[in-house]
């Protein structure tokens, strides 16, 4: 339960196919007139989020970026740097820091006051978070860029964002190293997603703070693909070597309707989307594994 003092009150990933049968990697697939498309759409050419979205009913652009801050602990603060103390004033700097989210979608940070961003926040709150999907850091990743205006919260609010954190990162984050104090980007003016190649889309900001994530990407986190990744990982390597010799398949993010699939095939990685075929909205970490476990077995069949 949000205190009364939570600023919210005040004021993830699936960019690719959700066929009931899996994807297979290709940067010449087309879509056909019924709207089924054969390949990976985090390829060049392939279309991408938004031509897939209507076609295979994934998850929204909001929706699919409130999953992904959901899902991610580490983003790039891209601040202007000050003229007061450092060099280069007026450039951008952008440093890697942890985060959390309030009710609506806002990033919340546990900032060091000896930090050049936390000092060049203060001079210009005016910055950039840039955050990808964990797990994977090539051009075919999903990841969205929010601008707005980060300040510090109140004294009041100190204890509100520390349980935010606490919920996120479990331990605490980085504020066991120092007298660490909490920020809040107060304003999101705007919100530019890009799903992979081929993909990109300017996310309405009243939407993305009203859409509420899916209930699996909140829950669990990392620990939740960890353990899928511990049941599942050779099983879906196992069946999707039977489209050509795959070496490694690992669970990268998960939402309501299907999962993506970091795939390895020697030398070369790529992401595809394993959808669930199930007649339920997949919420918690139980049902994901009814899912996958269903799927498994169709294919052993």
């Amino acid at each position: 339960m949000k205190s009364k003092v939570d600023p919210s009150q005040n004021g993830a990933l699936g960019p690719v196919a959700t066929d009931k049968s899996r994807t297979t990697s290709s940067t010449n697939s087309t879509p056909d007139s019924s709207g089924s498309r054969a390949g990976l759409f985090r390829t060049p050419i392939s279309g991408g989020v938004q031509s897939a979205t209507f076609a295979h009913g994934l998850p929204p652009p909001a929706l699919a970026v409130r999953n992904l801050m959901e899902q991610a602990r580490f983003a790039h603060l891209c601040t202007v740097m000050s003229g007061m103390h450092h060099r280069r004033a007026g450039y951008p700097f952008g440093s890697l820091v942890d985060f959390a989210n309030d009710s609506m979608g806002h990033p919340i940070f546990s900032l060091s006051p000896l930090a050049i961003h936390t000092r060049n926040l203060l001079s210009d709150p005016r910055c950039t978070l840039v955050v990808q999907v964990p797990g994977w850091s090539g051009l075919s990743n999903a990841r969205v860029t929010i601008f707005g205006d980060v300040y510090p919260l109140s004294a009041e609010q100190q204890e509100w964002a520390h349980k935010q954190y606490v919920a996120k990162h479990q331990q605490w984050a980085s504020q066991q190293w120092g007298n660490f104090y909490y920020y809040r980007m107060q304003n999101i003016s705007d919100i530019y997603f890009i799903g992979g190649f081929g993909t990109v889309a300017w996310v309405d900001v009243k939407q993305y703070e009203t859409i509420q994530p899916d209930k699996i990407a909140v829950d669990g986190g990392e620990q939740s693909l960890k353990e899928l990744n511990a049941i599942f990982s050779k099983p879906l390597r196992e069946f999707m070597s039977a489209e050509g010799e795959v070496d490694d398949a690992a669970l990268i993010s998960v939402d309501s309707k299907g999962i993506d699939i970091r795939v390895r095939q020697g030398a070369q990685f790529n992401i595809q989307r394993l959808a669930f075929d199930v007649p339920y909205k997949v919420e918690t970490l139980e049902e994901a594994k009814r899912a996958l476990h269903k799927i498994i077995k169709t294919s052993s069949k």
